[in-house]
């Protein structure tokens, strides 16, 4: 089991493999190859866990685990929330403890992913069914900020929300009526930084 206080931003990026390249070219050591995730978010009926800003997800990428995150605290520069994780060996099974005790799956979600390490900060290069983007995870604000100057991005670009909340605000701004966050639902739409309120980082 791992216990942290993960803090991270995330940016969106107009052209992703050149980021990469940038990281390549910064000595950044590839953590994880590009792989597919699929993540389930979990709720109780009443959205007990929404309600209070938390979070239970079961995610598969090459592995399988499970995760809570607690309360984000929104006066700093950075998402900045404790976070729970183990790895279990069965998703299937797992998902079924979880619904035997009461929570539901709310949503689903996807992302292509790759992950590199330059020293003690983690950059992830996340390809999302609605635009591109860069997640940079460190042990402090300053050593997050200082890596997103190295590989040339705006700091003012940040964004600290998640991908679901993103999502929903799409929604909302767009009228979409799907429910789950996945490719087969984008197959058709084209989606702006614009249209997300965001900024490209990379521009």
């Amino acid at each position: 089991m791992s216990r942290k206080l993960e803090q991270e931003v995330k940016f969106y990026i107009q052209v992703l493999p050149k980021l990469e390249e940038r990281v390549r070219e910064l000595g950044g050591v590839e953590k994880q190859s590009r792989v597919r995730e699929r993540n389930l978010r979990f709720d109780t009926p009443l959205h007990e866990l929404s309600g209070g800003f938390r979070v239970l997800r079961l995610r598969r990428d090459k592995k399988n685990r499970l995760t809570y995150k607690g309360k984000s605290d929104p006066t700093r520069e950075v998402s900045a929330r404790s976070e729970l994780e183990v790895e279990v060996s069965d998703l299937e099974t797992t998902k079924a403890i979880l619904e035997a005790l009461g929570y539901e799956v709310m949503v689903e979600y996807e992302k292509y992913r790759s992950a590199y390490m330059m020293g003690n900060v983690e950059i992830s290069l996340d390809e999302m069914p609605f635009g591109n983007f860069t997640e940079i995870e460190g042990p402090d604000t300053d050593s997050i900020r200082k890596t997103a100057e190295k590989l040339g991005l705006d700091w003012d670009t940040r964004c600290k929300l998640s991908y679901l909340t993103l999502f929903y605000d799409l929604k909302d701004k767009m009228g979409l009526d799907m429910e789950n966050l996945t490719f087969d639902a984008f197959e058709d739409l084209k989606i702006t930084a614009e249209d997300l309120n965001l900024l490209p980082a990379d521009s």
